[in-house]
Protein backbone atom coordinates (compact mmCIF):
# COMPACT_ATOMS: atom_id res chain seq x y z
CA UNK A 1 0.00 0.00 0.00
CA UNK A 2 0.75 3.34 -0.36
CA UNK A 3 2.43 5.65 2.25
CA UNK A 4 1.96 7.83 4.20
CA UNK A 5 -1.93 7.01 3.83
CA UNK A 6 -5.08 7.40 5.60
CA UNK A 7 -6.40 4.05 6.93
CA UNK A 8 -10.24 4.06 7.04
CA UNK A 9 -12.31 1.46 8.46
CA UNK A 10 -16.20 1.98 7.24
CA UNK A 11 -17.32 -1.23 9.59
CA UNK A 12 -16.07 1.10 12.39
CA UNK A 13 -17.03 4.31 11.01
CA UNK A 14 -20.87 2.67 10.49
CA UNK A 15 -20.56 1.39 14.17
CA UNK A 16 -20.19 4.51 15.44
CA UNK A 17 -22.86 6.33 13.46
CA UNK A 18 -25.02 3.69 13.79
CA UNK A 19 -24.65 3.77 17.69
CA UNK A 20 -25.18 7.61 18.20
CA UNK A 21 -28.53 7.69 15.48
CA UNK A 22 -29.87 5.21 18.05
CA UNK A 23 -29.04 6.58 21.31
CA UNK A 24 -30.29 10.23 20.11
CA UNK A 25 -33.32 8.87 18.62
CA UNK A 26 -34.48 7.67 21.99
CA UNK A 27 -34.47 11.86 22.94
CA UNK A 28 -35.88 12.78 19.72
CA UNK A 29 -32.93 13.99 18.30
CA UNK A 30 -31.77 13.35 14.88
CA UNK A 31 -28.04 13.41 13.92
CA UNK A 32 -26.71 15.46 10.62
CA UNK A 33 -23.05 13.37 9.52
CA UNK A 34 -20.39 16.24 8.78
CA UNK A 35 -18.59 15.38 5.96
CA UNK A 36 -16.17 17.87 6.02
CA UNK A 37 -13.08 16.50 7.70
CA UNK A 38 -13.23 14.02 5.01
CA UNK A 39 -13.82 16.13 1.68
CA UNK A 40 -17.10 14.86 1.15
CA UNK A 41 -15.64 11.21 0.17
CA UNK A 42 -18.72 9.38 -0.79
CA UNK A 43 -17.16 5.84 0.51
CA UNK A 44 -17.92 7.43 4.07
CA UNK A 45 -20.86 9.48 2.89
CA UNK A 46 -22.78 6.07 2.00
CA UNK A 47 -21.71 4.68 5.17
CA UNK A 48 -23.41 7.29 7.34
CA UNK A 49 -26.49 7.80 5.25
CA UNK A 50 -26.91 3.49 6.09
CA UNK A 51 -25.96 4.34 9.96
CA UNK A 52 -29.15 6.23 9.67
CA UNK A 53 -28.37 10.01 9.61
CA UNK A 54 -30.94 12.40 8.29
CA UNK A 55 -29.14 15.16 6.42
CA UNK A 56 -25.50 15.07 5.31
CA UNK A 57 -23.52 18.00 6.44
CA UNK A 58 -20.60 19.96 5.33
CA UNK A 59 -19.01 23.40 5.17
CA UNK A 60 -17.95 23.48 1.46
CA UNK A 61 -20.31 23.60 -1.22
CA UNK A 62 -16.88 21.91 -3.81
CA UNK A 63 -17.38 19.04 -1.42
CA UNK A 64 -21.09 19.21 -1.43
CA UNK A 65 -20.65 18.79 -5.17
CA UNK A 66 -18.85 16.24 -5.08
CA UNK A 67 -21.27 13.78 -3.24
CA UNK A 68 -23.65 15.01 -6.40
CA UNK A 69 -21.41 13.90 -8.80
CA UNK A 70 -21.12 10.52 -7.03
CA UNK A 71 -24.74 10.18 -7.27
CA UNK A 72 -25.71 10.53 -4.27
CA UNK A 73 -28.82 12.04 -4.16
CA UNK A 74 -30.06 11.89 0.07
CA UNK A 75 -30.65 15.73 2.05
CA UNK A 76 -27.56 17.91 2.31
CA UNK A 77 -26.72 20.51 4.52
CA UNK A 78 -24.26 23.56 3.61
CA UNK A 79 -22.67 23.95 7.52
CA UNK A 80 -21.01 27.35 6.80
CA UNK A 81 -22.79 30.58 5.83
CA UNK A 82 -22.52 30.49 1.78
CA UNK A 83 -20.64 33.14 0.39
CA UNK A 84 -23.01 35.11 -1.93
CA UNK A 85 -20.35 34.57 -4.84
CA UNK A 86 -21.38 31.01 -4.78
CA UNK A 87 -25.23 31.51 -3.95
CA UNK A 88 -26.02 29.80 -7.25
CA UNK A 89 -24.18 26.68 -6.79
CA UNK A 90 -25.40 26.12 -3.15
CA UNK A 91 -29.25 26.37 -4.70
CA UNK A 92 -28.49 23.73 -6.94
CA UNK A 93 -26.34 21.44 -5.01
CA UNK A 94 -27.50 21.69 -1.21
CA UNK A 95 -31.10 21.40 0.07
CA UNK A 96 -30.38 23.39 3.06
CA UNK A 97 -27.76 26.09 4.24
CA UNK A 98 -26.98 27.85 7.56
CA UNK A 99 -27.26 31.51 7.10
CA UNK A 100 -26.73 35.15 9.84
CA UNK A 101 -26.93 37.59 7.03
CA UNK A 102 -29.98 39.19 4.80
CA UNK A 103 -27.62 40.15 2.12
CA UNK A 104 -26.67 36.55 1.46
CA UNK A 105 -30.23 35.20 2.20
CA UNK A 106 -31.21 37.55 -0.45
CA UNK A 107 -29.00 36.47 -2.76
CA UNK A 108 -29.76 32.75 -2.49
CA UNK A 109 -33.39 33.90 -2.73
CA UNK A 110 -32.47 35.27 -6.51
CA UNK A 111 -30.62 32.25 -7.14
CA UNK A 112 -33.51 30.28 -6.35
CA UNK A 113 -35.92 32.37 -8.46
CA UNK A 114 -33.26 32.22 -11.26
CA UNK A 115 -33.39 28.26 -10.98
CA UNK A 116 -36.65 27.75 -10.13
CA UNK A 117 -36.28 26.54 -7.02
CA UNK A 118 -36.76 26.69 -3.44
CA UNK A 119 -34.43 26.82 -1.37
CA UNK A 120 -34.37 26.17 2.62
CA UNK A 121 -32.70 28.05 5.31
CA UNK A 122 -31.68 27.44 9.12
CA UNK A 123 -30.87 30.66 10.90
CA UNK A 124 -28.01 30.07 13.28
CA UNK A 125 -28.27 32.10 16.76
CA UNK A 126 -25.18 33.53 18.30
CA UNK A 127 -25.16 31.97 22.48
CA UNK A 128 -21.87 32.99 23.14
CA UNK A 129 -18.98 31.36 21.78
CA UNK A 130 -18.70 34.14 19.62
CA UNK A 131 -18.04 32.35 15.89
CA UNK A 132 -21.46 33.08 13.74
CA UNK A 133 -24.69 33.64 14.64
CA UNK A 134 -27.53 36.26 15.00
CA UNK A 135 -27.57 38.23 18.50
CA UNK A 136 -30.64 36.82 20.11
CA UNK A 137 -32.44 39.80 20.39
CA UNK A 138 -32.81 39.89 16.56
CA UNK A 139 -33.81 36.55 15.80
CA UNK A 140 -37.36 36.96 15.57
CA UNK A 141 -37.42 39.81 13.46
CA UNK A 142 -34.77 38.46 10.78
CA UNK A 143 -37.38 35.23 10.79
CA UNK A 144 -40.07 37.59 9.66
CA UNK A 145 -37.92 39.19 7.03
CA UNK A 146 -36.89 35.57 5.48
CA UNK A 147 -40.16 34.50 5.58
CA UNK A 148 -40.94 37.04 3.10
CA UNK A 149 -37.71 36.11 0.91
CA UNK A 150 -38.44 34.42 -2.66
CA UNK A 151 -38.56 30.65 -3.04
CA UNK A 152 -36.87 30.53 0.31
CA UNK A 153 -38.25 28.47 3.49
CA UNK A 154 -37.42 29.07 6.97
CA UNK A 155 -36.64 25.74 8.31
CA UNK A 156 -35.26 26.48 11.59
CA UNK A 157 -32.49 27.47 14.07
CA UNK A 158 -29.03 26.24 14.58
CA UNK A 159 -26.30 27.05 17.45
CA UNK A 160 -22.77 26.09 17.23
CA UNK A 161 -20.44 26.03 21.02
CA UNK A 162 -17.36 25.48 21.69
CA UNK A 163 -15.34 25.30 18.46
CA UNK A 164 -13.78 28.70 18.73
CA UNK A 165 -13.74 29.71 22.65
CA UNK A 166 -14.92 26.39 24.00
CA UNK A 167 -17.97 27.25 25.33
CA UNK A 168 -19.59 24.00 26.79
CA UNK A 169 -23.69 23.71 25.83
CA UNK A 170 -25.44 23.51 28.59
CA UNK A 171 -29.31 23.85 29.64
CA UNK A 172 -29.06 27.12 30.00
CA UNK A 173 -27.63 28.19 26.74
CA UNK A 174 -29.83 25.05 25.19
CA UNK A 175 -33.38 26.38 27.09
CA UNK A 176 -32.12 29.88 25.36
CA UNK A 177 -32.25 28.44 22.20
CA UNK A 178 -35.21 26.15 22.82
CA UNK A 179 -37.31 29.09 23.84
CA UNK A 180 -36.66 31.16 20.93
CA UNK A 181 -37.86 28.11 18.83
CA UNK A 182 -40.83 28.11 20.67
CA UNK A 183 -41.66 31.66 20.85
CA UNK A 184 -41.17 31.63 16.45
CA UNK A 185 -43.43 28.61 16.33
CA UNK A 186 -46.19 30.04 18.81
CA UNK A 187 -46.32 33.25 16.30
CA UNK A 188 -46.49 30.97 13.13
CA UNK A 189 -49.00 28.43 14.34
CA UNK A 190 -46.17 25.03 13.67
CA UNK A 191 -43.27 23.64 15.07
CA UNK A 192 -40.21 24.39 13.58
CA UNK A 193 -38.96 21.27 11.53
CA UNK A 194 -35.20 21.61 12.64
CA UNK A 195 -34.02 22.93 15.99
CA UNK A 196 -30.24 21.85 15.41
CA UNK A 197 -28.39 22.04 18.96
CA UNK A 198 -24.80 21.89 17.98
CA UNK A 199 -22.25 19.42 17.37
CA UNK A 200 -20.35 16.67 18.89
CA UNK A 201 -19.72 18.93 21.88
CA UNK A 202 -23.36 18.75 22.75
CA UNK A 203 -23.16 14.83 23.41
CA UNK A 204 -22.08 14.98 27.04
CA UNK A 205 -25.40 17.17 27.72
CA UNK A 206 -27.43 14.60 26.22
CA UNK A 207 -25.84 11.91 27.33
CA UNK A 208 -26.09 13.22 31.08
CA UNK A 209 -29.38 14.08 31.48
CA UNK A 210 -29.92 17.44 29.63
CA UNK A 211 -33.28 18.93 29.06
CA UNK A 212 -33.57 18.76 25.58
CA UNK A 213 -36.44 21.25 25.07
CA UNK A 214 -36.92 21.61 21.24
CA UNK A 215 -34.09 20.86 20.59
CA UNK A 216 -34.49 17.89 17.70
CA UNK A 217 -30.82 17.73 15.41
CA UNK A 218 -27.22 17.45 15.96
CA UNK A 219 -24.60 17.93 13.41
CA UNK A 220 -21.89 15.04 14.26
CA UNK A 221 -18.37 14.83 12.56
CA UNK A 222 -15.53 13.96 15.07
CA UNK A 223 -17.90 11.48 17.07
CA UNK A 224 -18.53 9.40 14.60
CA UNK A 225 -15.08 9.29 13.01
CA UNK A 226 -12.94 9.48 16.33
CA UNK A 227 -14.94 7.96 18.55
CA UNK A 228 -14.57 11.06 21.30
CA UNK A 229 -16.14 14.08 22.49
CA UNK A 230 -14.65 17.34 21.45
CA UNK A 231 -14.69 19.05 24.73
CA UNK A 232 -12.07 17.10 26.78
CA UNK A 233 -11.29 14.60 23.71
CA UNK A 234 -12.09 11.77 25.81
CA UNK A 235 -13.63 8.49 24.14
CA UNK A 236 -17.05 7.83 24.13
CA UNK A 237 -17.98 4.41 25.93
CA UNK A 238 -19.12 2.10 23.14
CA UNK A 239 -17.43 3.63 19.99
CA UNK A 240 -14.38 2.61 18.35
CA UNK A 241 -11.54 5.26 18.46
CA UNK A 242 -9.21 3.78 15.80
CA UNK A 243 -11.56 4.03 12.62
CA UNK A 244 -9.11 6.16 11.30
CA UNK A 245 -5.27 5.84 11.56
CA UNK A 246 -2.32 7.28 10.17
CA UNK A 247 0.20 5.53 8.25
CA UNK A 248 3.68 6.17 7.28
CA UNK A 249 6.59 4.47 6.74
CA UNK A 250 10.15 4.88 7.91
CA UNK A 251 12.93 6.26 5.82
CA UNK A 252 15.45 6.52 8.03
CA UNK A 253 16.41 4.01 11.71
CA UNK A 254 19.50 4.57 13.49
CA UNK A 255 20.97 5.14 16.87
CA UNK A 256 22.17 8.54 17.25
CA UNK A 257 22.79 11.18 19.94
CA UNK A 258 20.10 12.66 21.56
CA UNK A 259 21.31 15.96 21.45
CA UNK A 260 22.21 18.06 18.70
CA UNK A 261 25.81 19.49 18.74
CA UNK A 262 26.99 23.24 17.45
CA UNK A 263 25.61 26.51 17.97
CA UNK A 264 21.80 26.75 18.33
CA UNK A 265 19.72 28.94 16.62
CA UNK A 266 15.62 28.86 15.68
CA UNK A 267 14.68 25.56 13.42
CA UNK A 268 13.04 26.02 10.35
CA UNK A 269 9.73 26.68 12.38
CA UNK A 270 11.35 28.59 15.33
CA UNK A 271 10.90 25.52 17.60
CA UNK A 272 13.81 25.14 20.30
CA UNK A 273 15.84 21.97 19.69
CA UNK A 274 14.57 18.95 21.58
CA UNK A 275 16.10 16.97 24.00
CA UNK A 276 16.18 13.71 25.77
CA UNK A 277 17.66 12.57 29.34
CA UNK A 278 19.17 9.33 27.46
CA UNK A 279 22.30 9.59 25.68
CA UNK A 280 21.47 7.91 22.47
CA UNK A 281 18.79 7.20 21.38
CA UNK A 282 17.26 4.50 18.40
CA UNK A 283 15.91 7.45 16.12
CA UNK A 284 13.39 6.97 13.69
CA UNK A 285 12.53 9.21 10.42
CA UNK A 286 9.56 8.84 9.18
CA UNK A 287 8.47 10.35 5.07
CA UNK A 288 5.70 12.73 6.63
CA UNK A 289 5.60 15.89 8.05
CA UNK A 290 3.78 19.19 8.80
CA UNK A 291 3.01 19.50 5.22
CA UNK A 292 1.04 16.82 5.52
CA UNK A 293 -0.31 16.54 9.37
CA UNK A 294 -0.52 18.13 12.31
CA UNK A 295 1.76 16.73 14.01
CA UNK A 296 0.32 17.85 18.09
CA UNK A 297 -2.37 15.53 16.74
CA UNK A 298 -0.63 12.17 16.55
CA UNK A 299 -0.74 9.69 19.05
CA UNK A 300 1.94 7.42 18.58
CA UNK A 301 2.47 3.60 19.35
CA UNK A 302 3.37 2.72 23.19
CA UNK A 303 6.83 3.02 23.30
CA UNK A 304 7.61 5.55 20.89
CA UNK A 305 7.71 9.31 21.37
CA UNK A 306 7.29 12.03 18.71
CA UNK A 307 10.26 14.10 19.29
CA UNK A 308 10.47 16.81 15.96
CA UNK A 309 9.02 17.45 12.87
CA UNK A 310 9.48 19.44 9.96
CA UNK A 311 7.76 20.26 7.25
CA UNK A 312 8.55 16.99 5.32
CA UNK A 313 10.24 14.63 7.95
CA UNK A 314 8.62 13.37 11.67
CA UNK A 315 11.34 12.30 13.80
CA UNK A 316 10.96 9.15 16.51
CA UNK A 317 12.62 8.13 19.51
CA UNK A 318 11.86 4.80 18.95
CA UNK A 319 12.40 3.53 22.36
CA UNK A 320 13.52 -0.18 23.03
CA UNK A 321 12.44 -1.21 19.42
CA UNK A 322 14.95 -0.40 16.26
CA UNK A 323 12.22 0.00 12.86
CA UNK A 324 13.78 -1.41 9.63
CA UNK A 325 13.87 0.67 6.86
CA UNK A 326 10.56 0.26 4.93
CA UNK A 327 8.75 -0.40 8.23
CA UNK A 328 5.36 1.33 8.95
CA UNK A 329 3.95 2.91 11.82
CA UNK A 330 0.26 3.79 12.86
CA UNK A 331 -0.33 6.68 15.07
CA UNK A 332 -3.87 7.56 16.25
CA UNK A 333 -5.26 11.35 15.52
CA UNK A 334 -7.18 13.79 16.47
CA UNK A 335 -9.58 16.30 14.63
CA UNK A 336 -7.00 18.57 13.27
CA UNK A 337 -4.36 15.88 12.32
CA UNK A 338 -6.98 14.18 10.29
CA UNK A 339 -8.10 17.27 8.82
CA UNK A 340 -4.73 18.39 7.18
CA UNK A 341 -4.24 14.53 6.75
CA UNK A 342 -7.12 14.09 4.70
CA UNK A 343 -6.57 17.51 2.67
CA UNK A 344 -2.87 16.86 1.82
CA UNK A 345 -2.33 15.17 -2.04
CA UNK A 346 0.45 13.58 -0.51
CA UNK A 347 -1.54 11.31 1.92
CA UNK A 348 -3.43 8.79 0.19
CA UNK A 349 -7.03 7.58 1.96
CA UNK A 350 -7.43 3.98 1.48
CA UNK A 351 -10.80 2.50 2.53
CA UNK A 352 -10.38 -1.05 4.31
CA UNK A 353 -13.20 -3.48 6.58
CA UNK A 354 -11.71 -4.44 10.11
CA UNK A 355 -8.52 -3.11 9.59
CA UNK A 356 -5.60 -4.73 11.44
CA UNK A 357 -2.22 -2.38 12.44
CA UNK A 358 1.41 -3.85 12.94
CA UNK A 359 1.67 -0.97 15.36
CA UNK A 360 -1.20 -1.43 18.58
CA UNK A 361 -2.21 2.11 19.16
CA UNK A 362 -2.03 3.80 22.50
CA UNK A 363 -4.71 2.12 24.95
CA UNK A 364 -7.17 4.79 26.67
CA UNK A 365 -8.87 4.08 30.10
CA UNK A 366 -12.82 3.53 29.26
CA UNK A 367 -14.17 6.79 30.10
CA UNK A 368 -18.03 7.62 31.89
CA UNK A 369 -19.70 10.65 31.17
CA UNK A 370 -19.78 12.58 34.33
CA UNK A 371 -23.12 14.10 35.31
CA UNK A 372 -23.15 17.55 36.92
CA UNK A 373 -24.22 16.14 40.05
CA UNK A 374 -21.28 14.08 40.26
Amino acid sequence: MNTPRLQIDLNKIFDNASMLVQRLKADGITVTGVTKAFLGAPQIAQTLLRAGVTFLGDSRIENIEKMRQAGITEPMMLIRSPMISQAARVVASANLSVNTEMAVLSALSTAAQMARKTHEVMLMVELGDLREGIMPQDVERIVQEVRDLPNIKFMGLGANLACRNGVVPDNRNMAELSALANRIAHTSGSCLPIVSGGNSSNLEWVFTGGTIGSINNLRLGESILLGREPLHREPIPGLHTDAISLVAEVIESKTKPSKPWGTIAQSAFNDIASTCARPEINQAVLAIGRQDVDPDGLRPPIGFEILDTSSDHLILNAGDEKPSVGSEIAFQLNYSALLRAMTSPHVSKTFVQNATISHPFVKTSDFAFQSDAA
